[in-house]
């Protein structure tokens, strides 16, 4: 296996203007808004470098892209040499934001983050596990109390057979979650989607083509994971992170006393 096919790269999905936080959003946006003690997007961001993706893309959008340069500029707080940035016109969706990167990506696999999308733990063991795999692409799942409000899957033993958006009736609990890794087939994917009744290339689509090619594999994530695109999920997100960080700092404490 080559380097490229073996290199994955890292993709942060920042884009959108947020209309479901307004009217936070109207002067600011969704992703610098705050998660607790830092911005939005520092935590995807984290979640590339704690899975050893140290060249990162973030592609946004909207009025207010410079401010991510200010915010980040190249990264020297997650311990970068250099971030990369492209701006998304418009809002013609995840998967068109995604076809983006193709140019950065130069051949590589890519590992894919939405901005609003936080985790516990960290995913390294997947991802190097992808590395390994001879291409495809992999998503990553969690079993939610409302599969309703995220695209769902159906599982027929350990291979995922459908996909749902918003189901009435979901057919499993296993929600989709804003992670997923790709082969570089997905940019050729991407350029031949239609759009939706939303009038957007939607990443659910792209998804569904690599269970047509039988080429999606799964991982379930462990620990806990919530978006934070809606009022409620932003104070769930702020929530968990506020519990992890002083579950952190107690813990520190016992350790040095030690």
């Amino acid at each position: 296996m080559d380097s490229a096919n073996n290199k994955i790269k890292g993709v942060v999905l920042a884009g959108g203007l947020g209309k479901r936080l307004y009217p936070l959003t109207k002067i600011t946006n969704k992703h610098l808004l705050p998660v607790f003690n830092k911005p939005m997007i520092f935590y995807p961001i984290q979640t590339l470098v704690d899975a050893g993706i140290e060249d990162i893309l973030i592609v946004t959008g909207g009025n207010h892209a410079g401010e991510f340069l200010r915010l980040l500029g190249n990264g020297h707080q997650f311990g970068l040499k250099h971030l990369n940035y492209a701006y998304q016109e418009g809002e013609g969706g995840i998967a068109e934001a995604l076809g983006l990167a193709e140019h950065f990506a130069e051949g590589c696999r890519i590992m894919v983050v939405l901005g609003d999308n936080i985790i516990e733990k960290s995913i390294k063991r997947a991802v190097d596990g992808y590395r390994k795999e001879k291409g495809g692409a992999k998503i990553f799942l969690k079993e939610v109390e409302d599969p309703e409000r995220f695209g769902v899957v159906e599982m027929q033993g350990d291979k995922i057979i459908s996909i749902e958006e918003k189901p009435k009736e979901p057919k499993s609990d296993y929600a989709v979650t804003g992670i997923y890794m790709y082969d570089n087939a997905v940019f050729n994917i991407i350029k031949r989607l239609e759009p939706s009744g939303r009038g957007e290339l939607e990443i659910t689509d792209v998804n569904k083509k690599y269970i047509q090619m039988d080429k999606l594999t799964y991982e379930i994530l462990d620990g806990w994971w919530t978006d934070s695109g809606t009022f409620d999920s932003l104070l769930k997100a702020n929530n968990l992170v506020a519990k992890k960080e002083h579950e952190e700092k107690e813990k520190n404490k016992v350790d040095l006393c030690i």
